[in-house]
């Protein structure tokens, strides 16, 4: 399986997040993407550049003043004299408008951020910019005739909705894949996210659409991150109905406990009969990752990846999360070979 990477992602280092009420160093670094590239390159999996397809497809799914903002946000930041990362200190929350931009680079972070964990440096529109194209990429060489391809995504995407960013991540880079996907001809295409966090990017995107399944196994919402999106009755909205499906698990879940419900999972994207299926890829459901609370050990990715592997599709694979940075390569690099072994 090829593996689509770019060097552009460490541009993105550095800065603090909020964590549950504490000010700390990013848990998403650099050196995630490099213990992966290493796990998976060793694995076997031969590393490719990037192709550019320019913002076109970006701007199909993001709204436009995001992706500008994305865009030009450290300058607008050192333009007012300011350096090093930036965090939003105001949201546009209930009571507040809404319909308003604010002309400032302050008001705007807290328009276009639904966190305070993700912050913005001066190489990150680079490394985000990077990151779509790796998973667009990896979609084309599916659309091209490649069984199943891996990008090496970071940052991660899959909370980055229509025209918010939070949750690590700037653009959906699943999301892309899919449409991308669906560009090429594929009539239906699903997404199964098994990401410890609810992927509500991905469901926004795509909420009011029946063309493209949307499916997530994650932490429930009610003690997890994103804590307002991931509810098992968000279920899809007008032509939507029925077309987005979320399974969300209590902290503690182990192998046992989880295993039934991904079979389930699977299932509904079977039941669904996609023409090429997406996988948003993150290994934070391990037990010693320091901000998840799933019970997964190392011996069940590969049963992951051999699971995935029997629904027989093409299969784009784009990386999400996993923080548990000494184990991560190992983990993701252990659902390819499952993939591979169980096709």
């Amino acid at each position: 399986m090829k593996a689509v990477y770019s060097p552009l992602h460490a541009r993105h280092d550095g800065g603090m997040e909020l964590h549950r009420g504490e000010l700390v160093p990013c848990f998403e670094m650099p050196s995630r993407a490099d213990y992966i590239r290493d796990a998976v390159t060793a694995a076997g999996h031969g590393l490719t550049a990037p192709r550019d397809f320019g913002l076109a497809p970006i701007l199909a799914l993001h709204d436009a003043g995001l992706v500008e903002f994305l865009r030009s946000a450290f300058d607008q930041w050192k333009a007012v004299g300011k350096d090093g990362f930036m965090l939003p200190s105001g949201f546009a929350a209930r009571s507040m408008r809404q319909d308003v931009i604010p002309p400032g680079v302050n008001g705007k972070l807290g328009y276009y951020a639904f966190d305070a964990g993700t912050p913005i440096v001066e190489g990150t529109w680079d490394a985000a910019y990077a990151s779509a194209q790796c998973a667009l990429t990896a979609a084309a060489l599916v659309a091209e005739g490649e069984r199943a391809a891996y990008a090496l995504c970071r940052p991660p995407g899959h909370h980055a909705a229509k025209a918010a960013y939070g949750g690590y991540c700037f653009l959906n880079n699943a999301a892309l894949a899919a449409q991308y996907l669906r560009d090429q001809g594929r009539a239906t295409v699903a997404v199964l996210d098994v990401d410890y966090h609810h992927g509500n990017g991905t469901q926004d995107i795509f909420y009011d659409r029946a063309d493209v399944l949307t499916v997530s196994v994650h932490g429930t919402p009610e003690t997890e991150y994103p804590f307002f999106r991931g509810f098992a009755d968000e279920t899809g909205t007008g032509a939507g109905v029925g077309f987005n499906r979320n399974f969300p698990l209590p902290r503690g879940t182990d192998w046992d406990s989880y295993r039934g419900v991904l079979d389930t999972a699977l299932r509904v994207v079977a039941d669904f009969k996609p023409d090429a299926l997406v996988i948003a890829l993150g290994v934070d459901t391990y037990e010693n990752d320091p901000i998840s609370a799933f019970k997964l050990k190392a011996e069940h990715y590969p049963l992951i990846g051999a699971a995935i592997a029997r629904l027989g599709l093409p299969t784009v694979f784009t990386q999400e999360g996993g923080y548990a940075v000494a184990e991560i390569g190992t983990n993701v690099a252990a659902v390819l070979t499952g993939f591979e072994q169980g096709q």
